[in-house]
């Protein structure tokens, strides 16, 4: 005797036959016919060692023990039914968890909006947001932490990352309105260098890119401050004590009702913002969402590229 070997469709028949009291009326509600219902009751009773319906030429009744085993599968269908269907909540993506870590200008500058319509559409799942420096961004991605996060630049080639590029943030001069961007103009590079600068600390995507665009022109950036934080950057600049340049995905960061913008007309390059996931690794549902969501979304197209 072997009573593990009961399986769903053992407790669909058991509990269709307690439930019709015929085999015609139970078979047809399960899409079998009566014949291989019979047959299929019949082995099931052997393998428990029970008798499961009293059976005559008309009628069909559960007995003590089938009654029982009516219930439990009752249980068992009902259990099974609802964990199908939190499964398929999970596939389709309506609900889950995900992890996004991004560089704080993304975060601030770029998340906004694509989570405010992110969330109407899938309210019930579970947001967490990481907003840390490119390094982190990067760690968090790789160890798993994190679903997937945005970054600037790219990957190393041996990083166990892609890197999938979604936009180009060009670089905007940041000056105080009675400052030396008080002239309502484009502004050549040079020219904002040489004046009394704020600039983002050594090692973050901005300064190199900073450092690159005064490399590309011969001339070398002497910073009057080194900050490590873009507020920072930006209520040193409200009080006068400098310009500043910086991507423009940074601007909400900054008070800029205060501020004055201007354009750096040869600047040479803009900051990419991409999107980094674990290479080989599938995302998760709520990932993939969210990746779908990512390409959906209307921005600037010029701004946009598509992601694989």
């Amino acid at each position: 005797m072997n009573r593990n070997i009961v399986d769903l469709s053992d407790y669909q028949a058991v509990l269709a036959l307690a439930r019709a009291g015929s085999f015609r009326v139970a078979s047809d509600a399960l899409g079998l016919s009566p014949s291989a219902m019979s047959r299929q009751i019949a082995a099931l009773e052997e393998r428990l060692g029970a008798r499961l319906f009293d059976r005559d030429t008309r009628n069909v009744k559960p007995t003590d023990s089938g009654k029982a085993l009516a219930r439990v599968a009752e249980r068992v269908l009902n259990t099974a039914q609802d964990g199908m269907a939190e499964f398929d909540a999970h596939l389709s993506a309506r609900n889950g968890h995900l992890t996004i870590a991004g560089l704080p200008s993304v975060t601030a500058g770029l998340l906004p909006g694509l989570l405010k319509s992110f969330t109407t559409r899938y309210p019930d799942i579970d947001l967490q947001i990481m907003d840390t420096l490119s390094g982190n961004v990067l760690e968090a991605v790789e160890s798993g932490t994190a679903d997937i996060g945005f970054t600037a630049g790219t990957v190393s080639a041996r990083s166990r990352l892609s890197f999938q590029a979604l936009l180009d943030d060009a670089f905007v001069a940041i000056g105080a309105p009675d400052g030396p961007l008080a002239e309502e103009r484009p502004f050549k590079w040079a020219e904002v260098a040489e004046m009394p600068f704020i600039a983002m600390a050594k090692g973050t995507s901005v300064r190199e890119l900073l450092d690159g665009a005064c490399m590309r022109i011969g001339i070398q950036l002497n910073p009057r401050f080194d900050v490590s934080h873009l507020a920072t950057a930006g209520a040193l600049v409200a009080e006068g004590l400098g310009v500043t340049a910086l991507p423009s995905l940074t601007l909400p960061v900054l008070r800029t009702e205060s501020l004055i913008l201007r354009e750096i007309e040869d600047f040479g390059v803009r900051r990419r913002i991409g999107l980094v996931r674990r290479s080989g690794h599938s995302l998760s549902p709520s990932a993939e969402a969210f990746l779908a969501h990512v390409r959906e979304h209307k921005l600037q197209k010029s701004q946009w590229r598509t992601i694989a």
